[in-house]
């Protein structure tokens, strides 16, 4: 198993978190309005790495009465990945929750192109599924669609979820870990293994033990 450590010390964190607490009481006198901060020791989305090293990110949302719209931003080593997205989320009689949004992720280096998608998520007890649908924008070329399908479940901090590509692209993976609040901070550990397709340092699909802490305002 591939084991990346994190390269980037708590003390780094405590700064960084330090300057962004400084507007943390602007935010909390805002009702709904929630900012966040993190550090994962290499950043795996849906199972395809998207650094080799260490990443920082950050976070800033909103939510109201069941909507809601956000920002995250995350370095991507060539660049930034720059998040937006909204939507609406609820639940119904006999707790059955539901969601519809809209995400948008553009970078401002060469690391990639954009991605428009629509997001539809469905959740009860400790299980949820989320399926998405996308258009990935080619450069120079024709656009791909894609879809993406995962599942969850979670219980006391441990989780386990199960993800699929479809259409233009392909591959899944299985992610198991555990979260948890150490001293006000949220720390977790993860072990992704992915299939060849979403592995292109080796192409023959991998296991990463992957860490995470941040910290929520």
């Amino acid at each position: 198993m591939k084991k990346t450590l994190l390269s980037i010390t708590l003390s780094s964190l405590l700064a960084s978190t330090a300057f962004v607490s400084t507007q943390a009481s602007a935010i909390a006198d805002v009702e709904g309005l929630s900012a966040n901060v993190g550090v994962v020791s290499q950043y795996f989305f849906r199972g395809v790495a998207q650094t080799g090293t260490a990443s920082a990110s950050a976070g800033l949302d909103y939510e109201n009465s069941g909507f809601y719209v956000g920002t995250w931003a995350a370095d991507v080593q060539d660049g930034l990945e720059i998040d937006l997205y909204g939507g609406y989320g609820g639940e119904f009689e006999g707790g059955l929750g539901y969601s519809v949004g809209f995400t948008t992720y553009q970078y401002t280096g060469d690391f990639d192109t954009s991605y428009n998608e629509i997001n539809l998520g469905l959740s009860y007890g400790i299980f949820s599924l989320s399926y998405n649908i996308g258009e990935w924008e080619v450069e120079g070329g024709s656009d791909q669609d894609y879809d993406f399908l995962s599942a969850t479940v979670e219980h006391e901090g441990f989780y386990a979820t199960y993800g699929t590509w479809g259409d233009d692209f392909d591959g899944d993976y299985v992610e198991l870990g555990y979260g948890t609040e150490v001293a006000g901070f949220d720390v977790g550990v993860a072990v992704i293994a992915n299939s060849k397709e979403l592995d292109a340092e080796t192409g023959k699909g991998d296991e990463n033990l992957v860490f995470s802490i941040g910290k929520s305002f």
